[in-house]
């Protein structure tokens, strides 16, 4: 990542860079443009709540004949809304979550590889689109990357022992309540969504109350979402019927971070390079089922979400 200050963004709080690397396939130190990329962090009035990546320009090989070679470079922003304080901006392991997930959408977008941009970066299907950011997020609890980033803001102390070890026995606390409840409301979605008639008077507090009973829904959880603020369901059809993907690519990513630590270093050359090419560069070129199968020589293997949850 190269800051370049002479770029100007479009709000002074934003950050450009040139994400850079080294040309593959040549014993040079040369290296090559990939992608710009525009950092957001702060939360300021008339910016939209939450976090999220966008392009301004996907990535593409399939170019106009005599067009400007750059405009096959994605153009990719990270959105957060931190609050920014008189110094340093102190963040919580759930912002620093946030920070890397959506560094691994960003990613995905930065590191696409495909002649179309309509196949590339993360357009892909919804199964998918979750794994390259909920796998980024691994790398935040690995104690190198805290000892290296999680520094006191006065003194620039690297993060004490005692309190990740603190941290990582707290990791499993209360899972069983988050899993049902989210699996609850990946669920209810599917069902509503099965309905193929309704009534004008189709109450859905009382469907949702039936269906939550037929499943045995624990009386002390309610779902995450209540229909009547459940975004994911009617604010548009992107994840309507398909809120369980963020589960389900918690196997993936599960999965996928075992390969890692399966070779005795989270950042292994050779795994890490594997993963650019089948997770983050390949976009929709390739079924998502035949990249896993290339990436980890097999189908997934759920064991690895079950232990993460402390299920098994």
């Amino acid at each position: 990542y190269v800051k370049r200050d002479d770029i100007e963004a479009y709000h002074p709080d934003v950050n450009v860079y040139e994400v850079r690397r080294n040309k593959p396939n040549t014993e040079t130190d040369e290296d090559e443009l990939v992608a710009l990329f525009l950092h957001d962090n702060y939360a300021r009035p008339h910016k939209s709540s939450g976090a999220w990546m966008s392009e301004y320009r996907s990535q593409k090989k399939n170019l106009a004949q005599g067009a400007d070679p750059i405009e096959a470079i994605p153009i990719v922003s990270n959105n957060n809304n931190f609050a920014k304080g008189s110094g340093s901006a102190l963040l919580s392991f759930d912002d620093g979550q946030t920070l890397f997930h959506e560094m691994g959408h960003g990613h995905h977008g930065m590191l696409s590889d495909a002649t179309y941009r309509t196949l590339a970066s993360t357009s892909v299907l919804r199964d998918f689109v979750e794994l390259p950011s909920q796998l980024m997020e691994h790398w935040l609890s690995e104690p190198i990357v805290l000892k290296e980033h999680a520094l006191h803001h006065e003194t620039g102390e690297p993060v004490p022992d005692d309190l990740l070890e603190r941290l990582k026995a707290a990791q499993l606390f209360n899972e069983g309540f988050a899993t049902v409840e989210y699996t609850a409301c990946a669920l209810f979605d599917m069902a509503v969504h099965q309905l193929s008639d309704y009534d004008d008077d189709f109450d859905l507090a009382k469907f949702e109350k039936e269906y939550l009973e037929e499943q045995g829904m624990p009386q002390g959880i309610v779902m995450r979402h209540r229909p009547a603020h459940f975004a994911h369901l009617f604010a548009s059809s992107g994840y309507a019927a398909g809120y369980y993907v963020y589960q389900w690519a918690q196997v993936l990513d599960e999965d996928v971070y075992a390969a890692f630590e399966e070779t005795g270093n989270v950042f292994d050359p050779e795994t890490a390079e594997k993963c650019r090419k089948y997770i983050y560069s390949a976009g929709n070129t390739v079924a998502p089922q035949e990249l896993f199968q290339s990436f980890r020589g097999r189908d997934p293997d759920i064991s690895f979400f079950l232990k993460s949850r402390g299920l098994v």
